[in-house]
């Protein structure tokens, strides 16, 4: 063999032993996680609180994510299954496959995905994507992300690809480039001040196949923000604009659309202080125009309400209105010192809250033109106008308090307006005007278990009338908890629908395992997170949740 030839397969010997020992690191080195959840329920029929059976009489939603990381490198894939899909989730979800795969690196300068992922700019008046589960919500882009840090303190992003809409794509290509600054971290890296200001630009295609209208196959929305934190002060604001962008959300109009958001705290031992405003006027968007509920939505519209933790309080939860709102909200968190004679040997904390929102001024185009007429401008307004029609407003007080070791109360009373006819849809009902106090103790015994009881009264003359709310709750950590509860609905304005709402849960849980059953009804109503919401209907079942981690 002469020594070229002895050459060329010691090369080959060489490479293919270093690919061995790549692929062996590769399998080895990396880390692979991940989780999977399985909630399952047998429906029973109550005409009475509108609970009936499915066609299937069960509805099973199954979700299982796998994860890969090796160095900088990142895969990922989830599996979705709706057999059929639980109520209260759209019926488009039926089905199983795979809903989620992404393959992504990252070092220092710059990170890159393809295939699915979820982005936000700024506070996302332009663009957020994100995943809710409680909301039936998954808006992940698929297509090709970059984000590059040229620069210590400066970030850019940029973002293509198509919505995912239940099991396919949406219709639109979305565009989006962002940059930010940390303008001392580049400047004076020593300083404990943070200034940040930042842009984004985000673009949807769209063919234009309207057979009535000549509609914009380009729609562009920009923004740009800036923030101050320094100690415990902190003050942001966020300014977004949209060109005319007909759609079903706001009566195909072709008006403008723009949106303001400004927030500032401060907070120090003891003390935290929160005021936080929004001013909207047509700011839906979407990377469909013919998209509707929660569907293929590209802007976020912040919430400035209070999300409350306790069901009858948070049963008239605030939406936010992308086509108008004029909303503030203030917030005050103090604690009274410990071993004073007001706080109490553990000191006791203070919650008071207050959030208003209103329409804009919303004024016709000519004397013979109404407000928000199909093929229009639609309206004239001026920035920030406040209309005279109220959509939602609250003042909440919570105390809670540590009475020693072993026993914690909290207490609150919050009272609501409630505008239905807007919020929910319900043209021509009455607004809800509601007050709502609750009580929750809880006391711990012998080191490892902890009962807790817990009472609240909504009344109101509106609606379905007064309801009362009792629960029990028994754990012994870390692995068991039963719970019973009922909420009463004794002031329904129907006799016949003054019903009981009861459910009784069993959890039991070992390292990352839990498994849960409950049994018994679910009134109908709206849940939000953040000011979206989704429309929950009556339910009578019972159910199945196994959840594990790896």
């Amino acid at each position: 063999m002469n020594l070229k030839i002895t050459r060329i397969i010691a090369a080959i010997a060489l490479l293919l032993l270093s690919k061995a020992s790549f692929s062996q690191d590769f399998i080895d080195k990396a880390n692979i996680s991940g989780n999977i959840y399985s909630e399952a329920s047998y429906y029973l029929e109550d005409t009475l609180i509108g609970a009936y059976k499915t066609r299937e009489n069960i509805g099973a939603n199954i979700y299982g994510n796998i994860l890969y990381r090796y160095k900088g490198l990142s895969a990922g894939v989830r599996y979705e299954a709706y057999l059929p899909q639980l109520v209260g989730f759209d019926s488009k979800f039926e089905g199983m496959g795979i809903a989620h795969r992404y393959v992504s690196y990252s070092d220092s300068l710059f990170d890159v995905s393809i295939g699915n992922y979820y982005e936000q700019f700024g506070s996302g008046l332009v663009l957020r994507t994100y995943e809710d589960k409680n909301l039936g919500i998954d808006n992940a882009l698929d297509g090709f992300r970059a984000v590059i840090r040229p620069l210590k303190g400066v970030t850019l992003k940029a973002v293509i690809g198509k919505q995912r809409y239940y099991w396919e794509s949406g219709p639109g290509t979305v565009r989006g480039l962002d940059a930010e600054w940390n303008v001392l971290q580049l400047l004076k890296p020593e300083s404990a001040t943070n200034i940040l200001v930042g842009g984004s630009a985000v673009s949807r295609y769209q063919p234009d196949d309207d057979p009535l209208y000549i509609l914009p196959e380009n729609v562009a929305a920009y923004a740009g923000r800036m923030s101050l934190t320094s100690g415990g002060f902190f003050v942001s604001g966020e300014y977004a604009q949209k060109i005319n962008d007909p759609s079903a959300t706001n009566s195909t109009i072709y008006k403008s659309g723009q949106a303001l958001v400004a927030t500032t705290s401060y907070s120090q031992k003891g003390i935290g202080i929160l005021f936080t405003g929004k001013w909207v006027d047509n700011m839906d968007f979407r990377s469909s125009r013919n998209a509707t509920s929660n569907d293929l939505t590209l802007s976020y519209i912040p919430s400035t309400s209070l999300q409350h933790t306790y069901s009858l309080p948070g049963m008239y939860p605030y939406a936010t209105q992308p086509t108008g709102e004029a909303s503030l909200m203030g917030q005050v968190n103090y604690q009274i010192r410990k071993n004073s004679k007001l706080g109490g040997k553990y000191g006791t904390n203070i919650q008071l809250s207050a959030s208003v929102a209103n329409s804009i001024n919303k004024q016709k185009l000519n004397d013979t033109t109404e407000i928000e007429t199909p093929g229009t401008l639609g309206y004239k307004t001026s920035f920030l106008s406040i209309g005279n029609e109220k959509y939602f407003h609250e003042v909440a007080l919570e105390i809670s308090r540590k009475i020693n070791k072993n026993l914690k109360t909290v207490a609150g009373a919050t009272t609501q307006f409630y505008n239905l006819a807007k919020i929910q849809g319900h043209p021509g009902e009455e607004s809800v005007r509601a007050l709502v106090v609750y009580a929750d103790v809880s006391y711990k015994f012998l080191e490892s278990q902890n009962i807790r009881i817990e009472a609240q009264h909504l009344s109101t003359k509106q609606d379905n009338g007064n309801w009362a709310m009792l629960l029990a709750e028994y754990s012994i950590a870390p692995r068991w908890s039963f719970a019973i509860s009922d909420q009463f609905n004794y002031g329904n304005p129907e006799n016949e629908r003054r019903k009981h709402y009861y459910l009784g849960s069993v959890s039991y849980s070992h390292a990352s395992h839990r498994v849960s059953v409950r049994f018994g009804k679910q009134s109908e109503g709206v849940v939000c997170i953040g000011g979206v919401c989704r429309l929950v209907p009556a339910s009578y079942a019972a159910s199945v949740v196994l959840s594990t981690s790896f």
